[in-house]
């Protein structure tokens, strides 16, 4: 899956959330203008949902926060970069400064498992880290991402 297909540039964004809520919050709100139908509280507690279960902070400050929604029709990416890293429970116990964040339509499983796994690895791609924190504004950021 080509990754523009997911992610748009107007869900790309450099940010001072301050806490783990508040990106979560900021997530929900960036989605939410790609479903009007949806409202942002219902992407928040399906972040949430999944927060609540483990953290998705996966090490080396980034974190990879995702949902499942029934009342989706395909999947939609949220990419931030945090100014300040944010405590987020990581596995590492480090602060994180990226997140990546997915919603997929809840029959998709298995193409949510593929994508979140296809995430992963381009996210451990050292290059690639250290091109997105050298980023200054969201469309270098949406650039880098998805070359």
């Amino acid at each position: 899956m080509e990754l523009s297909t997911i992610l748009r540039p107007e869900c790309t964004t450099c940010a001072t959330p301050g806490s783990k809520k508040k990106v979560l919050e900021l997530i929900s709100d960036l989605a939410a203008v790609q479903y009007p139908t949806l409202s942002s509280q219902e992407i928040f507690e399906s972040l949430l949902a999944r927060e609540k279960m483990g953290s998705t902070g996966i090490g080396n400050g980034i974190a990879i926060p995702h949902g499942r929604l029934t009342n989706i029709e395909k999947p939609v990416a949220v990419l931030i970069k945090c100014a300040e890293p944010i405590a987020f429970d990581a596995i590492d116990n480090q602060p994180v400064d990226i997140l990546f964040a997915l919603l997929v339509p809840a029959e998709q499983c298995e193409q949510h498992l593929s994508t979140l796994a296809a995430m992963a690895e381009k996210l451990s791609d050292k290059a690639i880290i250290k091109q997105l924190r050298k980023t200054h504004d969201e469309a270098e950021l949406y650039q880098v991402i998805t070359q």
